[in-house]
Parts: C-alpha cells; structure tokens; sequence
C-alpha cells in the first residue's frame, strides 16, 4: 500500500492506493471528517469516468479528476473513493484542495512510475 500525505493551513489531505491485480484503488480523504462523498471508476486508459456522489457532497470534480489521470498513466482500471470534510470552507481553501489533490495525484505517478523500474 502506498500512502501520501500533503499539509497546507488547516488542510491535510491523505491519499492511500492499493494494487487489485494491475488495477488500482485509490482514497482520498482529509479535513475535519474523513468520509466517502464520491466514488470515480475509470477504465484502463482513462476514458469515460462515472462517478457516484451522495446527495449533499461536493468531491465529484476532485475524484473523476484523479480516477481519470491515474487510469490514463497507468493503462488500468482506477477506483478512487473520495471524502473531505473542513467546516466552514472558504473559497481560497476550496481552490487548495484542488490544487493539492493534483498534487498528490502526481506523487503517486512518480511513486508507481519508481515501482515500475
């Protein structure tokens, strides 16, 4: 299992990926609750990705996103289980949970790219 950690203000995000044969599973989660909000499934190359979202949660952007990029980079199926929670977000905290999703969306490339050698 692979796990990624990323910190910024009162935002801390943590990312876990566990292999499935040569499928991946990924969560993502972070902030006051972690939870499941949405749940992205991407096909080995990353094209259409479906995403389940429960009524009230807004992690549908941050999951299909990653789920997409990992199928695509990894030419496997991605699950990605997305929750995160921070009381009273503000606009500027919306944008740093974006930006760091990306992020460690991009260490775990690098991660798994390692693994490959």
């Amino acid at each position: 299992m692979i796990r990624l950690e990323s910190q910024r203000g009162r935002i801390h995000l943590r990312m876990t990926a566990l292999f499935l044969g040569r499928d991946l599973c990924v969560t993502l989660s972070g902030g006051d609750q972690a939870h499941i909000g949405a749940v992205a499934l991407s096909p080995a190359g990353g094209a259409q990705t479906p995403v389940l979202v429960l009524p009230g949660h807004r992690e549908e952007e941050v999951a299909q996103t990653i789920a997409t990029r990992l199928a695509a980079h990894q030419n496997a199926t991605v699950c990605v289980a997305c929750g995160i929670h921070l009381d009273d977000i503000l606009p500027r905290e919306i944008q740093d949970v974006l930006e760091m999703s990306l992020e460690l969306t991009g260490q775990l490339c690098q991660h798994l790219e390692i693994q490959r050698l």
